[in-house]
């Protein structure tokens, strides 16, 4: 069976323009659901954050209108209650990749607080694209592409890729109170060939190695294909 390894975002707020505190972390079905899909295969998960950080859920995840209802937010409490692997997560500068058969991250707006700047994260990105192994990446998580330029240069430059649209940024009355949007620096800063779906529907795009979802209700459809690629 296979190891995969989740890098969750640690963060717990995200500073918007105006200097305020959003709270945040990672998203609850972008963990919960490929988590579920894959441990009940067989495989193993083991989950990093910068510094070993315990991740924290973005508490709006778990509102029953966000969660598909009442018993999905329920479901989702349980899956992550039970998961002890977030408990006790690695620091993502003490990971060997060598360790691991695929590298899933989830998103949820922490991300754009933490990863896009973490140079281990940006490095570990950098390794796993070049090793030809399965690097699968949700919502807001591409952020972490931005971590991995080396004098403005990325190695995810010219891949096609999604991610968290603007749209969907100004649906969620965030876009006009950001410091920055990803849709608009994944195009500028990383020079990825973004392409998007509409909003809130599945949305996933692969290309060579990598496996990109647009948003939340991605996060099943890149758990069911990393059952595919992983052994």
């Amino acid at each position: 069976m296979a190891k995969v390894l989740f890098i969750v975002s640690g963060a717990t707020y995200w500073v918007l323009k105006d200097g305020t505190r959003y709270a945040t972390g990672y998203w609850a079905e972008e963990f919960a659901n490929p988590y579920k899909l894959l441990t009940d295969a067989g495989h193993s998960v083991v989950v990093a954050t910068p510094g070993g950080t315990t991740p924290n859920v973005d508490m709006m995840s778990l509102r029953p209108a966000m969660a598909g209802g009442e018993d999905g937010a329920l479901r989702l409490e349980e899956i992550i209650r039970d998961a002890e692997v977030m408990r006790r997560p690695l620091k993502l500068s003490d990971v060997r990749l060598e360790d691991y058969d695929a590298v899933y991250l989830p998103g949820g707006h922490g991300p754009m607080a933490d990863l896009a700047f973490d140079a281990d994260a940006g490095r570990l990105l950098t390794a796993q694209l070049e090793s030809g192994n399965p690097l699968a990446i949700v919502c807001h998580a591409p952020a972490a592409m931005l971590a991995t330029r080396i004098h403005g240069v990325s190695p995810f430059r010219g891949y096609n890729v999604t991610a968290f649209s603007n749209e969907e940024e100004e649906a969620v009355g965030l876009a006009s109170r950001a410091t920055w949007l990803l849709e608009t620096d994944l195009k500028e800063k990383v020079g990825v060939n973004y392409s998007r779906g509409p909003i809130w529907e599945p949305f996933m795009v692969e290309d060579r190695n990598l496996v990109t979802g647009q948003n939340p209700r991605s996060a099943a459809v890149l758990g069911d294909r990393l059952l595919d690629i992983v052994k």
